[in-house]
């Protein structure tokens, strides 16, 4: 009987979920009931699989609003209906139109206009699917009104917003929040009624009874209602069904791009490649997902096509059909890949294909695909309020001054110690907590449909420009909706942009075959490399900890570096298997403690768990669970469930299986840890694989053209090190780094021989319009001959080019930067007045007569400190005191377990935690000599020695060993001090 029912999808209105307005429901002995967000059908799905548990009949609708105010409910009377209603609503948000007063005629939805407004429009005609709707509250005035002879066409419209006086609060809290006002200047028009309320089916009867008609309009109107979706076991794929215009066509192609692309990967096709190539096509077509390889093979097909480099990873990098038509570059034969962690006969859902672009590609394949295929939307997210975020936004709700907000967002207060107000900021943000905000667009999410998009959700159209739907990927997947990741990374650029500045600034190398990563694994300098720890700007394999992994496991081969790639996340790392896998792979005697029957089933890994795989093999070999069971139980670690269960079910099966076979119980329970502990972080071996090809990339980069390379990862962002370190290893390869140059530089870094001359673009205060003007001036009449050269060719203000002064960008001139800024202010304060357009002819400049001016380095480096944000020498010249003993870090084998003092040069630090909660610090120093070092501040000096910004830092500490990896456990360390400005004393 309830027809307007909101969640708290109602953004910044509603106040509980959908189940919660289910469980009130059927608290409330309601049978049938409709869903009506405000402008929103992100809960309609899950709300429609949820109300079978609570034996509801679900109907589904929209409540068309402008802001607060409310013009119709549109109810959907079946699937057609709740289409037309997603368009609509869809047409007026992605255009950024306001929603009309009237509906339009709909063919399969009912029409419901509240009470009131019918009498502010003063309507008096209806059409068969228009109603009236009428509030408990509203009955009072309905019996002195000209609508009460309308008797066929009232319905019940008591809207259901909150359920409690508390619910009341938070609901005007967050319309606050939404206005962006004060708690007390809220007007009451944006707020809904105490009364919105869900009444007992036996008080709605009550309150009606002197208006059977209504009660019965309103029951036959739901009765006509029917929606249906398959969830669950029942549900079907919804994704592009036909790539073709068949299933058979479908099957074809598939088999025609094998045999095409069979003879590139291997030449001689062995039985056990044709076997598996069988195998796979044969579940691949009994599993109807022919099209889901096909469209896949589509994207990368057009991604080549316009010169884009892709990674094929996740679980379907262990497919050998995506292997031989190149989704992936990973050989699943060659690592041995399970073929069933991708696909299997108990796995409904298609493999993931995470395919990753060129971060400047990714927008492009966006657009074809959405071109390329008709039923297209991005994947939504839900911004949810975080407690902190939601705290300082109640505090100024209510009035609170900045510094109260910020101490209450801080948390850690005493209760005693806060007043009523505060105390209330606290219990609501609690409350609100979790609510949705805002909805987002998924990282990489992209559903390619069989039927429109808007049979399943409105969308929206966010900053990127594409249509987005409005629910998530977990009520995506239960509906058979699964979703496409096309993602982009920084990683892929570096590698296409450091082939392009090679061709640029090296034309006598052949052309590099950048897809050979066959040879690339058997290089042994690139190894090397690897294992020296020498991958700093190299994607996904640069970070201290992943260099420090490989040093300890002397990582000189792809698969180890496979192994590495999933050692390094943080449940294996967490469950103390990473240590043992060091100490197996280290010392083959260690290997002799395995289990027998868990080295049997990973014998590569020594008996321990490093990939997802493991979980399966383990959970189907060990413990005698099936592999869809032991699926379950996968998904089940990494949060992707939907019934707890279910898991559960599994969890007990595991466990009584492992006793049934004998198993000791503290054998089990040790398994049964390690596979709790990392299968939600650990990847799929052929998703390591994938970033183990892209880090061989990039390191054969690395190791034969460095400068080429670094100057390519300073041109997109770097990546884990700031643009500081970046440049100290460029430096360590052999560059010299120069300053912004007028005649030399562009936007970006340029690569000139061995110097690399910064952009223009580091320059914190320099206007994009000034680097376009000059850059622009350069390309179309040459370099500048002088500073008085650049100021009659270039519109610029006396700031601007002070910057450029100041970076020394005119050292060309040979004048010293102080005569530079003098004869600027001179030139451009005597003509102020200056004009945009050309000059006909050239200006005879005054020559201004002034006194030697002279400057230093230190100046220099003071002015690089504050426009770039780092001087570009060494900051150990910088210091102002003699460094006095210490060693440096490459002896620090020579002094294990013993205190010594290294200097050294902040990189990166960062906080961790330990497991008991408390806080530590790990820190990546340089030498004088430019060498690495990692330092480690426990819980007991982290608070007494801090960290302060970049600097020089003289650190005192024992030195350990783990793995011949050494790093120092600091005792006491202190930043050191630098020459002042010769130009403040």
């Amino acid at each position: 009987m309830y027809i307007n029912c909101h969640t708290y999808y109602s953004l910044r209105f509603g106040t509980f979920s959908e189940v919660d307005l289910l469980q009130l429901a059927q608290e409330n002995g309601i049978s049938t009931l409709a869903l009506t967000d405000i402008n929103n059908t992100s809960a309609c799905l899950n709300f429609i699989r949820q109300a079978k548990v609570y034996n509801i009949k679900p109907v589904v609708g929209i409540d068309f609003r402008s802001g607060a105010q409310q013009h119709f409910v549109g109810i959907a009377k079946n699937n057609a209906g709740f289409k037309e209603l997603n368009r609509f609503l869809s047409l007026h948000s992605e255009r950024k139109l306001k929603c009309p007063e009237t509906a339009p005629a709909f063919n399969d939805s009912f029409v419901i206009y509240p009470f009131e407004k019918v009498l502010q429009m003063n309507k008096t005609s209806f059409s068969d699917s228009e109603y009236i709707g009428v509030s408990v509250e509203e009955l009072r005035k309905l019996r002195f009104s000209k609508l009460n002879t309308y008797t066929d066409k009232l319905v019940v419209l008591q809207p259901v917003t909150v359920r409690s006086q508390k619910d009341f609060n938070a609901h005007r809290l967050l319309r606050a929040i939404d206005n962006n006002t004060l708690l007390s200047k809220l007007c009451p028009t944006e707020e809904c009624k105490i009364t919105d309320k869900m009444l007992s089916a036996e008080a709605l009867q009550d309150a009606f009874k002197d208006f059977p008609h209504i009660l019965e309009n309103t029951k036959q109107l739901l009765e006509r209602c029917s929606i249906h979706f398959n969830f669950g076991a029942e549900r079907q794929s919804q994704n592009l069904k036909l790539y073709t215009k068949s299933f058979e066509d479908d099957c074809q192609l598939l088999e025609r791009l094998c045999q095409q692309g069979l003879k590139k990967r291997y030449k001689n096709p062995s039985e056990t490649v044709l076997q598996r190539l069988k195998t796979e096509l044969d579940t691949i077509k009994a599993m109807d997902f022919v099209s889901f390889f096909l469209i896949n093979h589509d994207i990368v097909s057009y991604a080549k096509s316009q010169g884009y480099f892709h990674v094929g990873r996740g679980s379907g990098a262990n497919s050998i059909v995506a292997y031989i038509i190149g989704i992936t570059d990973v050989d699943p034969i060659e690592l041995d890949l399970y073929f069933e962690r991708f696909i299997n006969p108990f796995r409904a859902s298609p493999p993931d294909f995470d395919i990753d672009f060129s971060w400047k590609d990714r927008d492009d394949v966006t657009a074809y695909i959405f071109k390329r295929f008709e039923h297209t939307a991005l994947l939504a997210t839900y911004n949810t309020f975080k407690y902190r975020a939601v705290v300082r936004e109640l505090g100024k709700v209510f009035g609170l001054p900045k510094e109260e907000i910020d101490k209450l967002s801080k948390g850690n207060i005493p209760e005693s110690k806060l007043d009523t107000i505060s105390k209330l900021v606290l219990r609501y943000g609690k409350l609100i907590e979790g609510f949705p905000n805002y909805l987002s667009v998924h990282s990489a999410g992209i559903l390619i449909l069989d039927q429109p998009i808007h049979c399943y959700s409105a969308t929206d159209l966010p900053p990127k420009g594409f249509p987005t739907v409005q629910f998530d990927m977990i009520i995506a997947e239960d509906v058979g909706v699964f979703k496409f990741d096309i993602l982009g990374q920084r990683g892929l650029a570096k590698i296409k942009d450091a082939l392009e500045i090679i061709k640029e600034n090296r034309p006598d190398v052949p052309a590099i075959d950048i897809t050979n990563v066959e040879a690339f694994k058997k290089d042994k300098n690139i190894n090397r490399l690897l294992k020296s720890g020498g991958a700093i700007g190299a994607y996904y394999v640069e970070s201290p900890a992943m260099r420090g992994l490989m040093q300890q496991l002397q990582t000189q081969d792809y698969l180890g570096l496979v192994a590495a790639s999933s050692i390094i996340r943080p449940g294996v790392s967490g469950s103390g298997m990473k240590e043992e896998f060091i100490k197996r792979h280290r010392h083959p005697e260690q290997r002799k403690k395995a289990h027998p029957i868990l080295l049997k089933i990973m014998p590569e890994t020594y008996g321990v768990m490093v990939y997802q795989e493991d979980v399966l093999k383990v959970a189907n070999q060990f413990a005698g669970l099936t592999l869809g069971e032991a699926d379950v139980l996968r998904r089940g670690m990494s949060g992707k469930f939907r019934s707890r269960a279910e898991f559960t079910a599994v969890e007990d099966k595991f466990l009584a299986n492992c006793k049934a076979q004998g198993h000791d119980d503290a054998l089990t329970l040790e398994v049964w840890n390690q596979i709790k502990s990392f299968a939600g972080y650990a990847f799929a071996k052929g998703h390591s694989a994938s970033y183990a090809v892209e880090s061989y990339q990039s390191m054969y980069l690395k190791c034969y053209f460095p400068l080429e390379f670094m100057t390519a990862v300073l041109n997109n962002g770097g990546g884990f090190y700031s643009v500081e370190h970046y440049l100290h290893e460029a430096k360590q390869q052999g560059a010299t780094i120069c300053a912004p140059c007028i005649n030399t530089s562009d936007h970006p870094n340029r690569l000139v021989g061995t110097s690399i001359y910064l952009g223009f673009g580091y320059l914190k205060n320099l206007e994009v319009y000034t680097i376009q003007r000059l850059l622009t001036e350069r390309q179309l009449y040459g370099p500048y001959k002088s500073l008085d050269d650049f100021i009659d060719r270039v519109t610029i203000s006396i700031e601007q080019l002070t910057l450029l002064i100041r970076i020394n960008a005119f050292r060309f001139t040979k004048h010293s930067k102080t005569e530079l800024l003098w004869h600027a202010t001179f030139k451009l304060n005597a003509d102020k007045a200056r004009s945009n357009q050309s000059k006909l002819f050239k200006i005879q400049h005054k020559s201004f007569t002034l006194p030697k001016l002279s400057s230093n380095w230190v100046e220099d480096a003071y002015d690089e400190m504050e426009l770039l944000g780092f001087p570009l020498c060494d900051y150990f010249k910088l210091v102002n005191t003699p460094l006095q003993g210490g060693i440096r870090a490459k002896d620090m084998k020579l002094h294990i377990n013993k205190n010594v003092l290294i200097y050294g040069n902040l990189v990166t630090t960062r906080y961790n935690k330990t497991a008991q909660g408390k806080l530590m610090r790990l820190s990546t120093f340089v030498d004088q000599d430019g060498t690495y070092f990692d330092a480690v501040h426990f819980t007991s000096v982290v608070d007494k020695f801090p960290i302060n910004g970049l600097g020089v830092y003289a650190c005192y500490g024992k030195i350990t060993d783990r793995f011949d990896f050494y790093s120092m456990t600091i005792v006491w360390s202190k930043k050191l001090g630098i020459v002042p400005d010769p130009r403040e004393s």
